[in-house]
């Protein structure tokens, strides 16, 4: 049985739009490519160059005050940068040259703000130099700014040499502070610092020999059974060995009780 024309015409039509087909695909593959290869350009253009995504403003939180117009000024990106080319660690960098800055971080917040963190130091105590100035330091020991009077509650370290307070003397006295509890630590009055390994302080009234920054924890235990022997002056320097003097003589440390 013969095939008719009319088949012969339909699988002819079929062939022909099979292979018209076959013809189009490359080109259809070709211009997704490019359609795709667009968008990206454009993505790229519209985050790296173009001011739809630029900085507008800058946020800093954790200070206010001149402090607040210092960081400002020291993150120093133009208006209008594109938020993707600004170079986040650059800018920390920038921001903590300023001393009275502990801790800062910056991000960028779409679409066109970038905001900076920022945590201020605390007076740790106050240092008075040879000239007589009054430095604050924070509790890392760093000196971040000079003032014309200590903060409230803050204590005051005299250096007794005329060369002023080594590193380590500073941080032997920054551990008193660290070890006294509040209620202790608000009555101390004075510091004074000879060496990293002599350092006394004025508590309540009574001279506290401290000795250096190791045993902290043990001569606090100590000074405090001593204090309520009302003494004049109490020596915990040496921690085996507590002194006492201008009041009853001193009951055994708790360590040797």
């Amino acid at each position: 049985m013969g095939v008719s024309s009319r088949h012969l015409a339909a699988a002819d039509s079929r062939f022909r739009e099979r292979a018209l087909q076959r013809r189009r695909q490359p080109w259809r593959r070709a211009l997704w490519v490019l359609g795709a290869l667009v968008l990206v350009a454009a993505i790229v253009w519209l985050t790296f160059w173009s001011p739809v995504l630029a900085v507008r403003q800058v946020e800093v939180t954790g200070v206010t005050g001149a402090d607040q117009a210092a960081v400002v000024a020291l993150v120093d990106v133009d208006k209008g940068t594109p938020l993707a080319r600004v170079d986040l660690g650059a800018v920390e960098d920038r921001v903590r040259t300023r001393r009275t800055i502990a801790e800062v971080s910056v991000r960028r917040e779409w679409p066109s703000t970038l905001r900076v963190r920022t945590v201020s130091r605390q007076p740790a105590l106050v240092l008075k130099n040879p000239q007589g100035q009054l430095e604050v330091v924070d509790s890392t020991g760093v000196s971040y700014e000079t003032v014309s009077k200590a903060p409230a509650g803050v204590p005051v370290v005299r250096a007794a040499s005329s060369k002023g307070t080594t590193k380590e003397a500073l941080e032997a006295a920054l551990s008193v502070i660290h070890t006294l509890p509040v209620d202790l630590a608000k009555k101390v009055t004075a510091i004074q610092v000879s060496t990293a390994n002599l350092v006394s302080f004025t508590l309540d009234g009574v001279k506290v020999v401290w000795g250096g920054a190791e045993d902290a924890d043990r001569k606090l235990e100590i000074l405090k059974a001593l204090l309520a022997t009302n003494p004049d002056v109490v020596d915990v320097s040496a921690p085996d060995t507590p002194v006492t003097r201008g009041g009853p003589s001193p009951s055994p440390s708790p360590s040797q009780s």
